[in-house]
């Protein structure tokens, strides 16, 4: 099992470096996931005690001390409807194992011929799915890694492949900052839709988060796509977000998030107007979480988010 496991390792990285920097396919694997994650605009890579972590950092899995299921719901754009579901519990002799589901669905289109005439329909979906465990290296540091099969329809074409997650989590209890990193969608395609094999959309991401003393307010600064190449060192770090957690109550929280790399390019004519820009918050009732997110892209429109998470 140990040399099958680095066999697969070494076949997904060594794939993936060939490619350099380039996006691929499976961009909807960028999208944020649950409502919570949404309004801090991504920014999740360094939170904990949530089982979407498993989506950001697998190594953020070892901080869930619950048994803890979560069910969310996105209405995109347009007919583009979106749902996911994440699920983390310890598992005696393996860790705390993290379970994930995405799928999106872009609605119905028209088919035509070469004349225009309608000549019936098609839909087009993504889908998702991973497995993960996040297991203590030292008293306060984690690692992770997550085993993801996903899989695309457009029309009569499928495309299908596998891929790893991995993660490293930090906590200084002593100054209340977490730091999280993690390499997501190292792999490859096991079917390409026609006959020319696409890359994946790795994404190196570094985040950290920072409770100010006496303060109830979660800070979050996330760099993305820290892999891919930019015309100078600077603008290596021009794809942030940068999340805020407002701690009204023990039962309550307010969110705000901002993606620099989203509002430079919604910007339509001269004006960005609010793309970029999320809010939303969070309510904790005994065992249960509802959580709401809106994200603006600006002139186009916005998405809206739900998450209701259940304590088992």
């Amino acid at each position: 099992m140990r040399t099958l496991l680095l066999s697969l390792v070494y076949l997904i990285v060594s794939s993936n470096l060939s490619r350099g920097g380039e996006s691929g396919t499976y961009d909807f694997l960028r999208f944020p996931i649950s409502a919570r994650a949404a309004a801090l605009n991504g920014s999740f890579v360094s939170m904990k005690n949530d089982p979407n972590v498993v989506f950001y950092n697998p190594a953020s899995l070892t901080t869930i001390q619950k048994r803890i299921l979560s069910i969310g719901y996105t209405k995109h754009l347009l007919d583009v409807n979106g749902g996911s579901a994440s699920y983390s519990q310890f598992v005696d002799g393996i860790g705390h194992v993290g379970g994930g589901l995405i799928v999106l669905d872009y609605g119905s289109f028209d088919m035509t011929d070469e004349s225009m005439n309608r000549t019936g329909t098609f839909g087009a979906r993504d889908l998702a799915l991973l497995v993960g465990v996040g297991r203590p290296i030292a008293e306060m540091t984690s690692v992770g890694a997550n085993l993801k099969f996903i899989h695309s329809t457009i029309a009569s074409y499928n495309s299908s492949a596998i891929a790893l997650d991995l993660g490293i989590f930090h906590e200084i209890p002593s100054e209340q900052i977490t730091i999280g990193a993690s390499v997501l969608n190292l792999g490859r395609q096991l079917s390409p839709f026609v006959n020319r094999r696409e890359s994946l959309p790795i994404d190196v991401k570094v985040g950290i988060t920072k409770k100010p003393q006496h303060l109830p307010i979660l800070l979050n600064l996330n760099f993305h796509k820290l892999n891919e190449p930019q015309d100078s060192f600077l603008e290596t770090f021009s794809h942030f977000t940068f999340g805020v957690e407002l701690l009204m109550s023990e039962s309550l929280q307010l969110r705000l998030g901002y993606n620099n790399e989203q509002r430079k390019e919604l910007k339509l004519g001269s004006s960005s107007g609010l793309a970029g820009f999320a809010a939303g918050g969070g309510l904790q009732l005994q065992n249960y979480s509802f959580d709401y997110s809106f994200n603006s892209y600006g002139k186009i429109g916005g998405i809206h988010r739900v998450s209701v998470g259940i304590s088992l």
